[in-house]
């Protein structure tokens, strides 16, 4: 494993992304900033943190005959790893909100984007963004944001949880070509945030209606009970949960 630490950048992905196409890189890449100037989170969203108070990283996994309908596993596995290491620190409500974001609560403490490179129907690398906030106190811009130090009372060494983090990604995703699909759902959606209660959901530009998340498809859509039984799979930009 190569830990590359920058200063700052734009965002961990890009750079490593650009990267990759000066040179050949190792599996399990690491590049970590101790600023992140412009950040991304899942649908275009920005991902704010404080210079370093967080970490802001982001790891390259070359696959070997990974599936394209198979893609959403890879987002269960780094999700998993990284809830099991949060988990350890004695978090607490920690939850899983669909299709990878970790609350505390119904506070979000990270963010994961997820950025594939696809040949005919394989995933051939991955580039996994990881925001985490850690030792930040005050989020003006986000609302339902929260850090470690401000749940667990005190501050948390980001160099040690980095390797914490890094080393259960190893894990989970050396793992994954004997994993099934089955055990990784089920360990995903025991932990998922809002399953089997009602929740407020919005399609876009749409009013606000009530379903029950069932689950996750294998495509990695989220499936609702809507009202007269009627049960319908939603993309990720295709619904807002609102909590």
């Amino acid at each position: 494993m190569k830990i590359i630490k920058l200063d700052a950048t734009e965002s961990t992905n890009s750079y490593l992304r650009g990267l990759m196409s000066l040179k050949s890189l190792e599996d399990f890449t690491v590049v970590t900033a101790f600023a992140q100037t412009k950040g991304r989170g899942q649908v275009s969203a920005s991902w704010e943190s404080e210079p370093g108070k967080n970490l802001t990283f982001s790891v390259l996994r070359r696959h070997e005959g990974i599936s394209l309908d198979n893609h959403f596993m890879i987002s269960m596995c780094v999700t998993c790893a990284i809830y099991d290491v949060l988990l350890n620190l004695g978090l607490p409500q920690l939850r899983i909100k669909w299709p990878n974001d970790i609350l505390s609560g119904t506070s979000k403490i990270c963010g994961i984007l997820i950025e594939n490179s696809i040949a005919g129907q394989e995933i051939k690398t991955s580039i996994i963004g990881i925001g985490l906030n850690v030792n930040q106190e005050l989020f003006p811009n986000q609302v339902k944001a929260s850090s470690l130090k401000l749940l667990l009372g005190r501050e948390v060494d980001l160099e040690d949880l980095l390797q914490r983090i890094l080393l259960s990604l190893q894990r989970y995703l050396h793992g994954m070509g004997s994993a099934t699909w089955s055990s990784l759902l089920y360990q995903y959606e025991s932990v998922l945030f809002r399953k089997n209660s009602p929740a407020t959901f919005q399609e876009p530009n749409g009013p606000l209606f009530t379903g029950i998340i069932q689950g996750i498809t294998k495509e990695g859509k989220l499936r609702l009970a809507l009202e007269n039984a009627i049960f319908k799979e939603y993309d990720l930009k295709e619904i807002k949960l609102h909590y």
